[in-house]
């Protein structure tokens, strides 16, 4: 982590950028990100809670995401400019301990949480449409320990993020640093710890909501509703099922095509030798990768307002 961190302030970064170009262009696209996540996912609580018609499992599921999604938001960007104009952690003492601690704990626990939640969604939507005449799961009161499970388990899996980021002085400054081994022994492999972490809170999920909203897609283009009087009916709902699934595909697709570039990156770092750290290729990738986690928490507000009518009426009430 040192030695990634050395990349983005060092000297050899000169090499393949105009330093006061790159930080003006990071600058001002983090800036965008964050006023665009901070807006839209902010809207999308407000419209749930506002709009009581709107509130059911699958939207409280989406706000629970997009309240993780605005915490990154908050909590990344101070830290990206800090690392881009200054040359040390800015704050010391036990405060400046525990921000380095937190930062990094924190924004790891969004990501926990917004993967939950959009198995969640992927649930809720196989319940309502596959056995449509069966109550819900995630009817009444139970979404709420649904969602309070999501952040259960993720500030649980991520505990030793508190334990492993240290504030250390060096020479040139305060640097926010992993100290894996020196906290949890040299036989202990952060290694193993993330591919754990990968394997069970990204790819497992993933393939899980693939498989489902494959059954979803294959029931709906089969299904007769039961229990309508009338095929106008019958077909009103299928359409309405049909939107909602659309909003959760894109959402899910949204999230996997913006944290894939990251899991390589990291298993690069974690498992290849021959990378060249100083490579302009690498640090061409290593913006690209930082960029993109952040684009995801700016494109869930997009995606509801494009495929829902409901979050679009609800932001036309807003404004009103």
């Amino acid at each position: 982590m040192t030695s990634l961190n050395a990349t983005v302030t060092g000297t050899q970064t000169s090499r393949c950028f105009n330093v006061t170009a790159q930080k003006i262009a990071i600058t001002f696209a983090y800036c965008v990100l964050v006023v665009v996540s901070v807006t839209g996912n902010t809207f999308i609580g407000i419209i749930v809670y506002k709009t009581k018609t709107m509130r059911k499992a699958i939207n409280f599921f989406i706000v629970n995401m997009a309240m993780s999604d605005l915490l990154v938001s908050l909590i990344l960007f101070p830290r990206v400019v800090m690392r881009l104009y200054l040359d040390s952690w800015l704050i010391g003492g036990p405060l400046g301990q525990a921000l380095c601690k937190l930062v990094n704990f924190l924004a790891d626990v969004s990501n926990a949480v917004s993967i939950q939640s959009l198995v969640l969604i992927a649930a809720d939507r196989f319940g309502a449409v596959v056995y449509p005449l069966r109550p819900s799961v995630f009817c009444s009161k139970r979404h709420r320990l649904f969602i309070l499970g999501t952040w259960i388990v993720a500030l649980a899996i991520h505990s030793p993020n508190l334990f492993a980021f240290k504030l250390v002085e060096y020479p040139e400054g305060l640097s926010c640093v992993w100290k894996w081994h020196e906290v949890f022994g040299e036989s202990s492999s952060y290694e193993i710890y993330f591919v754990a972490m990968m394997v069970t809170f990204n790819f497992i999920p993933l393939v899980l909501i693939a498989i489902l909203y494959i059954i979803i897609y294959i029931k709906l283009k089969s299904q007769k509703i039961p229990g309508e009087q009338s095929a106008n009916a019958g077909q009103q709902r299928q359409q309405r099922e049909r939107n909602v699934l659309k909003m959760a595909i894109a959402i899910v697709l949204g999230f996997a095509v913006c944290w894939l570039p990251y899991c390589i990156y990291m298993f690069l770092i974690c498992f290849s030798s021959d990378i060249s750290w100083f490579s302009c290729t690498f640090r061409y990738f290593s913006f690209f990768v930082h960029i993109m986690t952040r684009i995801n928490g700016a494109i869930n507000p997009c995606i509801c307002l494009i495929f829902s009518r409901n979050y679009r009426m609800g932001l036309k009430t807003l404004f009103r």
